[in-house]
Order: C-alpha cells, then sequence, then structure tokens
C-alpha cells in the first residue's frame, strides 16, 4: 500500500484481503464485497460493505479494500457506520424496505417504501456530515434491487431519485450545480446500499458538454431529476482526485445505440472522455484522459462481456484497469455503465 497517497483503492480476493487487512488495518477505511450474502460485516476490524453485483469475467471473489494514507477511526451514527481522518470520511448504510413501517393516508402520503428509506438513508449521512464537520460530500454510491420494476404506480429507480432529492432538499443542500458524483444500479439482494466518501473543501462539480445536466432532465425522466454532477474533482489531502459518475450511451438526454452493446460501450467512453476534458479545464495541474484512469464496468447481460472488455482494451489499451460487475442499468435501454477514477492509486492485486 502507497505510504504517501491521501486515498488508495486495492482490489484484491479474499484470502489476500485477509491477510494484508492486519497489516493495513490502521488505515483502512472499508471493504467492499460484490459477493451476495457475504458471512461478515467486519474483517478484522474493518467495516464491510456488501454490494451485491456479481463479478463478471476471469476475476471472482473480489474484494474492494479503500485505504487511507493516515490512521483513521471508525464508528456509527444512526444507520451509518463510517471510518475518517483529518481528510476524508467514508461512510456507508443498508436499509430494507422492512426497516421503516410503510405509512399509510396523510403521515404516509404518496410515499413508497423504497422512497422512504432513500430519504432516511441521505437524511443520517447529511446528519453525520454535519456532526463531523465534512460537509461536502464528494461521491456516492447508491445500489437497490428492482431497479426498473415499477411499483407504487412508479419506476423504482425514479422513486429512488425522489426520496434523495427530498432528503438533499431537507437538509439545505444544492440540487443543482453544487452536487456530488454518483451512480445507480439495480442489485440481487433486499437492500438499499450506498457508500460514500466527504471532504472538507469544496469539490467542483464537472458537466458533460455532450449531455444535458441530470439535475435539468426533464419530466419524462420522472417527477424529481436526478441529483448527481457527471463528475467531481476534489482534493484528498494533497491530492487532487477525478470521480466521474456512472456514464451510459447517452446524449442530451435521450439513450442512443439501442440494443447494441459495442456501440452504447463506444459512445459511453467518449462521453467520459468529454467529462475528463471538462475536468482539464478546471485542473490546476493534472492532465486527465482515458489512459490515466481505473474503471468500474456494470453489464446488464454477462453474455456482454466479451464484447465490452474487447472495446476497452482497444479503446484504452492493453494495460486498461477494469472491475466488471453485473447489475441492472438505472434505464432498461442501457446495456452498459462505467465509471471512472482518477488521481487515486489502484491496483487489482
Amino acid at each position: 500500500m502507497s505510504r504517501t497517497s491521501p486515498l488508495s483503492i486495492f482490489h484484491l480476493h479474499r484470502a489476500q484481503a485477509e491477510q494484508q487487512l492486519t497489516e493495513w488495518r490502521e488505515r483502512a477505511l472499508a471493504c467492499v464485497t460484490f459477493t451476495n450474502g457475504f458471512p461478515r460485516n467486519e474483517l478484522d476490524g474493518v467495516p464491510v460493505v456488501q454490494v451485491n453485483t456479481p463479478q463478471v469475467g476471469e476475476a471472482e471473489d473480489l474484494l474492494e479494500v479503500w485505504c487511507a494514507g493516515k490512521r483513521v477511526s471508525s464508528g456509527v451514527y444512526g444507520r451509518v457506520r463510517y471510518s475518517f481522518n483529518s481528510e476524508l470520511l467514508f461512510g456507508s448504510v443498508a436499509l430494507s424496505e422492512s426497516d421503516v413501517p410503510e405509512l399509510s393516508g396523510e403521515a404516509g402520503g404518496n410515499e413508497s417504501p423504497l422512497q422512504r428509506i432513500t430519504k432516511l438513508a441521505f437524511q443520517e449521512i447529511f446528519g453525520l456530515l454535519d456532526k463531523l464537520n465534512y460537509p461536502h460530500l464528494l461521491r456516492i454510491w447508491n445500489y437497490f434491487p428492482a431497479i426498473n420494476v415499477e411499483s407504487h404506480g412508479l419506476e423504482r429507480y425514479r422513486q429512488f431519485n425522489v426520496g434523495r432529492q427530498q432528503a438533499f432538499a431537507a437538509c439545505d443542500r444544492s440540487l443543482t450545480e453544487d452536487i456530488p458524483a454518483a451512480c445507480a444500479l439495480g442489485t440481487v439482494g433486499d437492500q438499499l446500499i450506498i457508500y460514500f466518501i466527504a471532504v472538507r473543501d469544496k469539490p467542483v462539480a464537472i458537466e458533460n458538454p455532450r449531455q444535458v445536466s441530470a439535475y435539468h432532465y426533464p419530466s419524462d425522466y420522472g417527477p424529481s431529476e436526478p441529483t448527481f454532477s457527471r463528475a467531481s474533482l476534489g482534493r484528498v489531502g494533497e491530492q487532487e482526485v477525478l470521480f466521474i459518475s456512472g456514464t451510459a450511451s447517452i446524449i442530451g438526454h435521450r439513450s442512443v445505440h439501442i440494443g447494441d452493446v459495442v456501440a452504447q460501450t463506444k459512445e459511453t467512453l467518449a462521453n467520459i472522455e468529454a467529462v475528463a476534458g471538462e475536468a482539464n479545464r478546471v485542473s490546476s495541474k493534472v492532465r486527465y484522459d482515458l489512459g490515466s484512469m481505473s474503471y468500474k464496468a456494470y453489464l446488464r447481460r454477462t453474455e456482454d462481456f466479451d464484447a465490452v472488455h474487447n472495446v476497452l482494451l482497444q479503446d484504452i489499451g492493453p494495460d486498461v484497469q477494469v472491475v466488471y460487475l453485473q447489475a441492472d442499468i438505472c434505464r432498461q435501454d442501457l446495456l452498459v455503465e462505467i465509471e471512472a477514477i482518477a488521481g487515486i492509486p489502484s491496483k487489482i492485486l
């Protein structure tokens, strides 16, 4: 593990992780597992976030270990588990829809269980940020089951957007320009899983000139706009970091190349490249391009692995570092979503 980087990411097989965490424990923020039904909530005292997005391709049973450059402390705030030091805060929350009783009549309004737990989760996250004085969310990952299924008269992804926006508004957070990078994927399992990074210095929200900002989407996409930026450029200690949100084959606000996973993957990379170009206009000392990033690719269909992998090899290069996961994308007509990180040491061991 880097001795100088304020934040690092390692993808290790479970046996490796258990061995390494003995050495890394004082600076390990969390382990993220993609295995459904992982048997533990902690590994050697380090919190485990169970995302439940099965791995695709050759790498299996990987754990994603987030490590800080300085010793961390940990705690629990409501349902949020967290680790932090003077440079950053890493937290996670897991909620089942049965955890919050469904209200009826005026008390419940038209809220679905997913909307209610989403609102509760974000309100507790913001409460923690206020308590520990980490005012700025840098990156958020959101996962929940049946993302494209309609219930309570609305697709579940749109229910999630309503609950998220309500929490941002209730906690006096911006709903437009100053918002974090994020993704939202459909998983197996039965919980809403959120994990996040927060910092003290205000990051810069980056948008994509090829796309309408998600927070300005027309009402065709639901009663509440998605509350996220296309990327977030921030600092962790002296380290400049770029988090590019989950990105897909969208031009303007419309999905393109329907049914063609190769064309969707290429369009997705074009969008990531456009966001990197915008980050280069803002960054004072770093130049970002496709070859300088690490990736996570979410595939709706596992049989698309070879096609997506070949595009990434051809368009980025043979040394591209990518973890492939199976997950449902937030729009039913999208087959692949890719997120990217730059400025953070990231290794698949």
